[in-house]
């Protein structure tokens, strides 16, 4: 499978799968809750603020190629979105949440991808680490590579493949600006449509919550 994305739609796919484990409740997600977990600040590199029209076209691309798509089913009015990474690849648990913090947070070294795929996959130590990785790598075409070790590093670090070969890995800097893909002009806007976006999508939660408890009294 010929696949190369680009930034916001390795953003958008990484987000997807992120959430599919991390918050099963709220999965597939609307596109409002999607924008603002492709632009949360905690686990990403870098942090980007994507705005709603280049979240949707990339949703538009990944579906095209496949790996992402309107969820199935009539009982929300609000379209949902899924990934579908398991029908392209049918990664097993370890592999997915290895890729899932490959795309979200660039290369990454065994320990790095043991301690930030907790909330994901449970590894037991970085043997198993190791495992998934070698399994990534070994896939036709490979999906995973491992990057030259840099001068001063004890580890070496892997990237994904999914957006095209990677020659080498820089190390992060900080403090970090957002990379920003709207013009300056609407940033404003699109900040506060992002923070209605997250208020609607809070209260909408609750009501779901509400609804469930009161079912248990019918």
């Amino acid at each position: 499978m010929d696949i190369l994305l680009n930034d916001v739609e390795t953003r958008v796919l990484g987000s997807l799968v992120e959430k599919e484990t991390t918050t099963p409740d709220y999965y597939p997600l609307s596109l409002n809750a999607l924008v603002n977990a492709c632009n949360q600040k905690s686990n990403r590199h870098p942090v980007m603020n994507l705005e709603e029209d280049a979240v949707r076209q990339a949703l538009d691309s990944l579906n095209a190629k496949g790996l992402a798509g309107a969820a199935g089913g009539a009982d929300s009015r609000v379209t949902k979105y899924e990934h579908r990474l398991q029908e392209a690849f049918n990664f097993s648990r370890p592999e997915i949440a290895v890729l899932c913090v490959l795309l979200l947070r660039g290369p990454q070294t065994p320990g790095e991808l043991r301690g930030r795929t907790e909330r994901l996959h449970r590894f037991n130590n970085l043997e198993e680490v190791q495992s998934a990785v070698q399994h990534l790598m070994k896939r036709e075409p490979p999906l995973v590579k491992v990057l030259p070790r840099q001068p001063g590093t004890k580890e070496a670090r892997y990237a994904h493949l999914l957006s095209g070969d990677v020659e080498a890995w820089e190390p992060e800097a900080a403090p970090e600006s957002p990379v920003s893909f709207i013009s300056p002009d609407s940033e404003r806007l699109a900040r506060l449509e992002n923070e209605v976006a997250s208020l609607r999508q809070e209260i909408a939660d609750l009501k779901q919550q509400l609804a469930d408890f009161r079912k248990q009294f019918e």
